[in-house]
């Protein structure tokens, strides 16, 4: 069972910038949070922090969780390359802890906390009792600076990940990407499929999503893969392909100009634009047209993302 895992010797005596949240999708309203505690750790030299959960809260209080928007693998690594100090929190050891306990024995003691950063509606501590004010209350008896953010709006909406995941299972995937403030993906291993794609022309990468992550709407997508640092536009059909029979729920990946096979390799995808739902076509020769003009869409929009960065 994992631990909070201690700083160094070196990094506990500097203090710490905390940003507090669970983090799913790192959307445009996690990044004000988390670069507020960036900001503060920079200027008063201080280790910025995030912790993971090893297992989500609501599992544990409800049994049920949401459908993830990224593993917690590319959790890490984003937030590693924001510049955060990562540690692992073993959410049982700590779930009943009373606010009071958690901001002693993880904040002080863990962590040597020096300044905190969390959404306006952050929770804590047993029954998620604490909040904003509360955290502030506890903190500043300690002259620890507490900054609770207020919500990031997007066209007259409230950012959140519940948001988010409603529109990407809606098929709204531009939307979805503007709230993100990047384009969703997901990085799975690349397995054998029954090579039809192959035979009619345009070769795929056949990729199958976790239980516990969310599926976008059925469909086509233009798209682009990363590929050893590399990108390249591709066309992804997320569903059970209709034409030919199959039952199993897939994403499947035409990347354009690439042979190379990727069998057993995590691919990340990223998703641009819905271009139409899946369909059952009469023929394979239908189905190879349609897809030839998917193809041609989504060159163009590719080339438009990267035209504008």
């Amino acid at each position: 069972m994992r631990k909070v895992v201690s700083l160094s010797a070196c990094e506990k005596s500097k203090g710490t910038a905390v940003a507090l949240g669970y983090f799913d999708g790192i959307h445009i309203g996690h990044r004000a949070v988390l670069e507020k505690a960036l900001l503060k750790a920079k200027e008063n030299d201080l280790i910025p922090v995030v912790m993971l959960f090893d297992i989500h809260p609501r599992k544990l209080i409800s049994g049920t969780v949401p459908p993830m928007l990224m593993s917690e693998e590319q959790k890490k690594n984003a937030l590693e390359q924001m510049g955060f100090r990562v540690v692992n929190f073993d959410f049982r050891s700590a779930m009943n802890y009373s606010t009071e306990e958690f901001t002693q024995k993880i904040l002080i003691d863990k962590l040597n906390v020096k300044f905190v950063s969390c959404g306006y509606d952050y929770h804590y501590g047993k029954g998620g009792k604490g909040n904003p004010k509360t955290l502030e209350a506890e903190l500043s008896q300690l002259k620890v600076e507490v900054c609770s953010l207020d919500p990031v709006e997007l066209d007259g909406e409230v950012v959140s990940s519940t948001k988010i995941r409603n529109l990407i299972e809606q098929g709204e995937i531009k939307k979805a990407n503007l709230m993100l403030g990047k384009e969703f993906s997901y990085c799975f291993a690349v397995e054998k499929g029954d090579g039809l794609g192959r035979k009619l022309g345009f070769p795929t990468m056949n990729q199958f999503f976790t239980e516990d992550f969310i599926v976008p709407k059925h469909g086509v997508y233009a798209s682009k893969v990363k590929i050893d640092g590399k990108f390249y536009a591709a066309v992804t059909n997320i569903g059970v392909k209709p034409t030919v029979g199959k039952r199993t729920l897939r994403s499947e990946t035409c990347v354009l100009d690439f042979s190379k096979n990727l069998y057993g390799e995590k691919v990340e995808i990223f998703l641009l634009s819905y271009l139409r739902e899946e369909q059952k076509f009469d023929s394979l020769f239908e189905l190879q047209r349609a897809v030839k003009k998917d193809i041609e869409k989504a060159r163009i929009i590719y080339n438009e993302v990267m035209r504008n960065g």
